[in-house]
């Protein structure tokens, strides 16, 4: 018994002296490692500063600015765990975590790549800066103003007062309208006269009516266009331009040139007929309604009650 406590008492030694024979063997890699490992992080902390001050010129997007600083430093900090685990000589284990995290990235890839994807576009939206907060843009049938700009999705605010949840995929992906950059939008505004109105003075007076605006854009011209012959009026279209700082500009243009077409045409006796309907009486074509009367009631197929 006692040979066999013996035994094990003399392998537990040989074990414990080999830990630490190999330990002072590898105490410089891992004082070196753990200086790199250091170097790392500080070097970290640097280009975030760095990147903070570039990021501060680009993009105005708070939350993206801060998980962009985050994620350099976590990539310092990474590769400095990885060239640590290097010179400890530990390349097996490097090996190991580097397939671990590739398999992990592949799940998550397809697990999450709706997510992935408005993540970045999220990223692109909050540097390149294509739309901003206040901008009125339309898309995927959803128009308003940007209200704000997240990492997962973009929030419009609807001129009736709701809402929008756009993800972010949709704005980088597919197509969008934005009525903001240039500054300035057309009104197409579509008229009709009576067919025996002159057209040359129509065009002269409509013309002089919305010039006299005071808040369209001088520096664009305002074209009259005839377009074709209605049921009860010949049809044109006025085309102006009205600055687009916001949704009420171009309501505000639309109404004001409603009003001055409509004072012009009263001062000058142009007329904007109302829609014309035939009636059908069942009586023989041809013949006029009052000449019917007298034989309609003599055969008793009217009733004048």
């Amino acid at each position: 018994m006692f040979k066999d406590i013996g035994d094990a008492y003399k392998v537990l030694v040989d074990k414990l002296e080999g830990w630490l024979d190999t330990a002072i063997a590898m105490l410089p890699n891992f004082v070196v490692a753990v200086l790199v490992l250091i170097i790392f992080v500080l070097l970290g902390k640097l280009f975030r500063k760095l990147f903070r001050r570039t990021l501060g010129r680009l993009s105005h997007n708070v939350s993206v600015n801060r998980l962009v600083e985050s994620m350099i430093r976590i990539i310092f900090v990474i590769v400095g765990l990885f060239v640590a685990l290097g010179i400890m000589n530990l390349d097996k284990t490097v090996t190991s975590l580097l397939a671990g995290v590739g398999i992990i990235g592949l799940a998550l890839g397809f697990a999450f790549q709706d997510a992935a994807a408005n993540f970045i576009s999220g990223i692109y939206l909050a540097i390149k800066s294509p739309i901003n907060v206040g901008d009125i843009i339309e898309v995927s049938d959803s128009f308003g103003k940007v209200k704000k700009i997240g990492l997962r999705a973009t929030t419009i605010l609807s001129f009736q007062g709701q809402d929008i949840v756009v993800p972010n995929r949709l704005i980088f992906e597919d197509s969008y309208t934005h009525f903001t950059i240039n500054g300035e939008q057309r009104i197409d505004l579509e008229v009709g006269v009576s067919y025996g109105d002159d057209l040359e003075k129509v065009e002269k007076v409509t013309l002089d009516a919305i010039n006299s605006l005071d808040f369209i854009k001088k520096d664009k011209p305002v074209d009259l266009y005839y377009s074709e012959f209605g049921n009860s009026s010949i049809n044109f279209t006025i085309r102006y331009w009205v600055e687009m700082g916001k949704r009420k500009d171009y309501l505000k243009g639309l109404s004001e040139g409603v009003k001055a077409i409509k004072k012009a045409y009263d001062q000058n006796d142009i007329t904007i007929p109302f829609p014309i309907r035939t009636l059908d009486f069942g009586i023989k074509g041809g013949e006029k309604l009052n000449e019917m009367w007298p034989e309609q009631k003599k055969n008793g197929n009217m009733d004048v009650t």
